[in-house]
Order: C-alpha cells, then sequence, then structure tokens
C-alpha cells in the first residue's frame, strides 16, 4: 500500500529498507530535527540501528509497527510510523520526522496520511494519538491539519537532554477519520 507522500503525486510512501539508513541519518544527525525528541543528533551506528530495528518490524506477526519512508522522486525526505499499543482496545499513535529541505511544504501532513490510513482502514483501530513537544508549533499545525483534536497536555513526559518536557496529546476517532475522509462510518 503505497499513497501520494506530496499533494502534488511525486512523492510515494513506502515500507522503509535497510538502505534508506543514509538518509535518515541526513535529517536524524541535525539538532534542530532532533531537538523536541528524546533521541538524536544520532551517530551513523544509531542510525542504522533504527531502520534495521523498524525494517524488521515488518516482518513480525501480529505486527505492531508500520514504518515508512517518504521519497520525493526516489529521494528519501521523512519517514513515518503507526505503532499498535493495544489490539483489545484498538488503539495507536503515529509519529513523523521530515527533512528541514521539505519543512513547510505539506511534506509532514502528507505522509502522516499513510500510518492514519493504515490503522483505520487495515487494521480497524478506534483511536490514534500523537504527542509532540508544547514548543513545537509546526508539528501541532500538522496534527491539526490531519484531522486531529488536541486532547491536552501531559506533564513531564520525556527528559529531553537535561531538561524535562511536556507532551501536547492529539487524537482521532475512526469516526472522525471516516466522516473527514468521505467513508460512511458503517461500513
Amino acid at each position: 500500500m503505497a499513497r501520494s507522500a506530496d499533494d502534488s503525486g511525486s512523492g510515494d510512501l513506502n515500507r522503509i529498507e535497510l538502505a534508506d539508513w543514509r538518509a535518515v541519518r541526513s535529517w536524524a544527525s541535525l539538532a534542530r530535527v532532533c531537538r523536541f525528541q528524546t533521541w538524536g543528533p544520532n551517530a551513523e551506528e544509531q542510525t542504522r540501528a533504527f531502520v534495521a530495528t523498524a525494517v524488521d518490524a515488518w516482518a513480525h506477526s501480529p505486527q505492531q509497527r508500520f514504518a515508512y519512508a517518504a521519497r520525493v522522486q526516489g529521494d528519501v525526505v521523512g519517514m513515518c510510523e503507526l505503532r499498535v499499543r493495544s489490539r483489545a482496545q484498538r488503539q495507536g499513535e503515529i509519529a513523523y520526522a521530515v527533512h528541514p529541505r521539505v519543512w513547510e511544504r505539506g511534506v509532514g501532513t502528507a505522509i502522516g496520511r499513510e500510518p492514519l490510513a493504515r490503522g483505520f482502514e487495515d487494521l480497524g483501530l478506534h483511536r490514534i494519538h500523537a504527542t509532540c513537544d508544547p514548543r513545537n508549533l509546526a508539528s501541532a499545525r500538522v496534527l491539526v491539519k490531519l484531522g486531529m483534536t488536541w486532547e491536552g497536555r501531559h506533564r513531564h513526559t520525556a527528559l529531553i537532554r537535561d531538561r524535562w518536557r511536556d507532551s501536547e496529546v492529539f487524537g482521532i476517532l475512526e469516526d472522525e477519520w471516516r466522516e473527514k475522509n468521505g467513508r460512511d462510518v458503517h461500513e
């Protein structure tokens, strides 16, 4: 399943591959990309290990993690993933990262659609959430564009280098997803 990674249709999302590690490192090694994250800036071995684990997740059954690379004209410019947090409660979480050279071009929003579609349409999840640092206004805008609702702030959820980070929580329910995407709620 591959969907367009940008509104012009010139990009695609595909399963992440081992060979993608260099492209992932091109942004995962940048302080401005990971300043709101618990990881990074990543060294070469950290990026290789991260990508290897993401690739390996596709072989697990039942699969809990679905990692995609966003390619524009063959160049990996971002990635996104869905993690199934509870099959019994039908809950998932999405995350994404985008290379700064394509920031503010709609790539984050475009690639964020894939894990939502996978979760609701293919896996039958009921709720999918995402978190972001309250200072990361661009990420919050992406989550709202994806149709997610701000649900509140969790305090001190992550230790980032030398200070605690709060997390803004955004969520979307399956009926909201279907309504936003023109699908019958009772399909």
